[in-house]
């Protein structure tokens, strides 16, 4: 640099990549370490904190002795550039860093990053990440001998590859070989996305809780899944559509239209988010909260310090994902469609079918999206009878005009409308909303199973209704 470049530089004060020191001191080597871990910058010895021109006495050994110290108490060690230079008649010394290759840096046992002018702590979950990212890897990469191949289904893998394939892709692996080809198991190990993605029993590591609140403290309903992240995408977006509101309007085309209480598909980006870019080493679970008046969702992993919530918003921002083996496989899956689009996506949903546009934060450890239902559109204390009136409302209004000459025919039709909206309703609850017998809707159940339209699955009381037919 010139002597023009360097008054400039001083000029303009201390910043993300210059810093200001009187003398030559450990603080100089943190912030030298808080540059290699960021963007790189220079430490100007000889220059107070206001950017007076102090100079700092140097002999012939001055220099060669702090690089040496620099060297020594670094890990992984570095020798910054050093450069003399005379302004006023005082010396000062210019060390320049790049960032470096292999993070994170530490000096003394400590890790710092360079926020805005000042150096901050790294705590250990970032030095971890940091690790993961100089390897261009991630922490569902690495290989655990916790988990054995026999803790994971080859038969969900086996519909995993079924699904690929119903794209143009072809895969005819069998399903250790496809684990293997795609870095899920690595020298006959399962990697962790492995075990995440496949495993064949209930387990802590991906607890979601779910929960239907009346208020803050009074749950009306609740619901945990602890199965493999696959699975859980729809058992996630099943609870939330069980106790949000969705409006049937039948027009008489071949294809109703229905409106939801919330953007249904920015739900859905907001649960794959939560699950694929989750912090699995984290001991807090992932959290959904339905209250009458918005969604909240919870998530373990707080953004990067160099993404901001705006930078989310506007869409300034390099996608790193958390889990890039994970990443990388839904993608192929099909399950999403590119990484670092889904902000921008879920907004865009919510703008066309105006919607409010959901509040992004940090909170705790970890990351909040919460969506809020438009006005007076809150969910009702008895919500599938409120849901199944408006359907049957419109729907009636449809069918009387239409097809008034066959009223069971009707009955039916609404009845699996009804059932289309809330497979666990039950019967006398169809009877309420009909004004009809319990007995009456139990023979036209009956009927709709005879002709193969409606199943039962699972138990009486805790199982729910399908449409077969």
């Amino acid at each position: 640099m010139t002597i023009e470049e360097i008054k400039i530089l001083i000029s303009k004060g201390e910043g993300l990549q210059v810093e200001f020191k009187q003398t030559f001191n450990i603080e100089t080597i943190e912030s030298l370490v808080a540059f290699a871990n960021t963007n790189g910058g220079k430490v100007l010895v000889g220059i107070s904190d206001s950017g007076i021109i102090t100079g700092v006495s140097i002999n012939s050994e001055s220099v060669p002795n702090w690089l040496n110290e620099i060297k020594m108490k670094t890990s992984p060690s570095f020798v910054p550039d050093a450069d003399i230079y005379d302004l006023e008649n005082k010396q000062i010394i210019v060390f320049t860093i790049q960032e470096y290759p292999i993070k994170p840096v530490s000096t003394k046992g400590k890790y710092f990053k360079r926020v805005a002018n000042s150096n901050h702590i790294i705590n250990i979950s970032e030095v971890v990440n940091m690790h993961l990212q100089s390897f261009n890897t991630s922490w569902d990469y690495d290989i655990s001998n916790q988990f054995k191949i026999a803790d994971i289904s080859l038969e969900k893998v086996q519909v995993a590859i079924d699904n690929m394939n119903q794209t143009e892709t072809r895969i005819t692996d069998d399903p250790l070989t496809f684990l293997v080809k795609n870095d899920l198991v690595r020298n006959g190990i399962l990697t962790n996305a492995a075990y995440l993605l496949f495993t064949n029993r209930e387990t802590v590591v991906t607890t979601i809780e779910l929960g239907r609140f009346q208020s803050e403290i009074i749950i009306k309903d609740t619901a945990r899944t602890k199965s493999d992240i696959l699975s859980q995408i729809n058992q996630v977006m099943d609870f939330v559509k069980k106790h949000i509101n969705k409006e049937i309007i039948i027009t008489g085309q071949p294809q109703n239209i229905q409106k939801w209480q919330y953007p249904i598909e920015a739900i859905r980006e907001v649960i794959l988010n939560m699950i694929i870019h989750r912090d699995y080493r984290s001991s807090s679970d992932s959290i959904v909260k339905i209250f009458n008046d918005k969604i909240e969702f919870y998530n373990p992993g707080r953004l990067p310090d160099s993404i901001t919530v705006e930078d989310l918003l506007t869409n300034n921002y390099r996608s790193t994902p958390r889990n890039k083996l994970i990443a990388d496989f839904c993608k192929s899956l099909g399950v999403i469609e590119k990484y670092g689009s889904g902000i921008s996506r879920i907004v865009n949903y919510c703008k066309t079918g105006n919607y409010p546009i959901p509040e992004f934060k940090n909170i705790s450890e970890g990351f909040m999206v919460t969506f809020f239902s438009p006005q007076n559109e809150t969910i009702e204390e008895n919500i599938g009878e409120k849901v199944a009136k408006k359907v049957v409302e419109k729907t009636i209004g449809n069918v009387v005009d239409n097809v008034v000459d066959n009223v069971v025919d009707n009955r039916l039709k609404i009845i699996i409308t009804l059932i289309t909206e809330n497979k666990h309703i039950s019967a006398s609850q169809i009877a309420k909303i009909l004004n009809t017998t319990g007995r009456t809707v139990q023979r036209d159940i009956d009927k709709l199973k005879k002709r193969n339209i409606l199943k039962r699955v699972g138990a009486e009381k805790t199982g729910h209704w399908e449409i077969t037919g």
